[in-house]
């Protein structure tokens, strides 16, 4: 009895633990997002925004490069040789010069009795005069004094830095936008769905009370199988509104970076409230100044102008001063005869002519900087229209919320009177399904209205440089 006991203590233990694994799994495995959380984490994934940031530390180094070409440059040099065989070169006879120059001398004091037969004759033999060691050693310290290329090149490269960190503000931002659309599309297939399920629910229940109504021979067969019929026709309906949400969350997950293994759900409201887009030649005039793509854009232009100006600077000289000390030593029995010698001086350098290709390069370079020109006037050009047609579909979509509530409440209205009418005998079963696909349809409406306003406003927002600058702070340590 004891054991028996003891293994079903076992088996309850048991299978409290699995529960309770199972539980924690499924916790683990689902997670629920806020739209502030959402962006966040997309942030934190997305691929662009690291490509970003990569590019905005490669051209910080860029910067740190120009300006060390302006600094000194210091440079050790040292080398070591050993013959194995010493190089000879074609030399008058020593042995011969020095034997004729002995005997003039003594032929001319008188010493001895002068005979020319003593002089040899002088010929070219092959001499060696390097010893089989050698080494040397030097330093040279280099300082640019004038350089038109090294300045114009730090001044491009601090352009190009702003440039980089504009196009990440610009990723950013697309980021968030596109954040906040797929987040609000998956709130608005939850809301779409929970309405779809609310009318199917409806006509459970319709059904319900037309087979009770039936039993007592108040309506007819034929009112019975119409609500049947209703019914199953909106069975698919709601599977195919489940499919479309799932379909939305995937995208999200994409989106936000995470593993599409992951079950991941959004809270959130669709919130209506007026935006002020009175001012529509302000907001114009916002756009053309905050815009992120045109400030990209507009930087790139700097960076092509400053390109032209470091092309022309070949055409200026360039003047250097350099001092060097050397240390060199030779031998043949490794105990060297060493000595030293030190130089100052200036290094002047000027391009004469090149084969024209300085010029041919500020023409390409110019090129590039008029073709920027003519993509910066284009995209203001449709920054513009752009704005225009936000604000014209958000003053669209605010005409008509006003009137849909209005009609959600006519058609709530409706369906309860056509329900009652129904239970009383004096309604159709016709006229209660469209006061309920009046009303489901007039929700449906009004949350896709409400959607389209929100999604606009936040296009409107991102067009015209309104991103949250909250959103950019996890990169300002990048300027340190």
């Amino acid at each position: 009895m004891k054991h028996k006991t003891f293994a079903n203590s076992i088996s309850i233990l048991l299978i409290i633990t699995i529960v309770l694994t199972f539980n924690f799994t499924s916790t683990a495995q689902s997670k629920t997002y806020t739209l502030d959380e959402a962006i966040d984490i997309a942030i934190a994934n997305n691929k662009d925004i690291t490509i970003s940031v990569m590019n905005v530390k490669k051209a910080g180094a860029a910067v740190d490069e120009a300006f060390g070409y302006a600094l000194p440059s210091v440079n050790l040099n040292g080398s070591f040789s050993h013959f194995l065989k010493k190089p000879k070169m074609p030399f008058p006879d020593f042995e011969a010069l020095l034997t004729n120059a002995t005997y003039s001398i003594l032929f001319d004091e008188q010493v001895i009795p002068r005979d020319n037969n003593k002089f040899v004759p002088i010929e070219n033999i092959l001499q060696s005069f390097s010893q089989s060691n050698n080494f040397s050693t030097d330093i040279t310290v280099t300082q640019t004094l004038f350089s038109s290329a090294v300045f114009k090149g730090i001044g491009a490269s601090q352009i190009y830095y702003d440039l980089a960190k504009a196009d990440l503000h610009s990723t950013v931002s697309k980021t968030v936008l596109s954040v906040q659309k797929t987040f609000y599309g998956v709130l608005f297939l939850k809301e779409s769905l929970e309405i779809t399920k609310a009318s199917f629910e409806n006509l459970k229940l319709n059904l319900k009370d037309t087979k009770a109504l039936y039993n007592e021979g108040i309506v007819s067969e034929f009112d019975l199988l119409t609500v049947e019929v209703f019914v199953e026709n909106m069975r698919p309906v709601v599977l195919d509104m489940e499919n479309k949400l799932k379909t939305a969350k995937d995208g999200l997950k994409l989106v936000l970076g995470v593993d599409q293994g992951e079950e991941i759900d959004v809270i959130g409201s669709f919130t209506y409230q007026t935006y002020d887009i009175s001012n529509e030649e302000g907001l114009i005039e916002e756009a053309l100044k905050s815009n992120y793509d045109l400030q990209t854009l507009e930087l790139k232009k700097q960076v092509d102008e400053a390109f032209v100006e470091l092309d022309v600077s070949e055409y200026w000289p360039n003047v250097a001063a350099f001092g060097q000390y050397a240390f060199n030593g030779s031998s043949d029995d490794w105990k060297f005869n060493t000595y030293s010698s030190a130089t100052i001086g200036l290094n002047f350098t000027i391009n004469l002519w090149q084969g024209n290709r300085t010029s041919n390069a500020v023409q390409q370079s110019t090129i590039t900087y008029q073709q920027t020109e003519e993509q910066v006037k284009q995209l203001k050009d449709y920054t513009l229209l752009n704005v225009k047609s936000k604000i014209q579909d958000l003053k669209t979509v605010q005409s008509i919320i006003d009137v849909q509530n209005k009609n959600v409440e006519v058609a709530e209205r409706s369906y309860q009177i056509a329900k009652v009418r129904y239970k009383e005998g004096v309604g159709s079963q016709l006229e209660l399904q469209t006061a309920d696909l009046a009303l489901k349809q007039a929700r449906l409406n009004r949350i896709q209205s409400i959607y389209s306003y929100l999604t606009t406003r936040y296009e409107l927002e991102q067009i015209l440089g309104r991103t949250n600058p909250e959103y950019f702070s996890s990169f300002d340590k990048l300027d340190d």
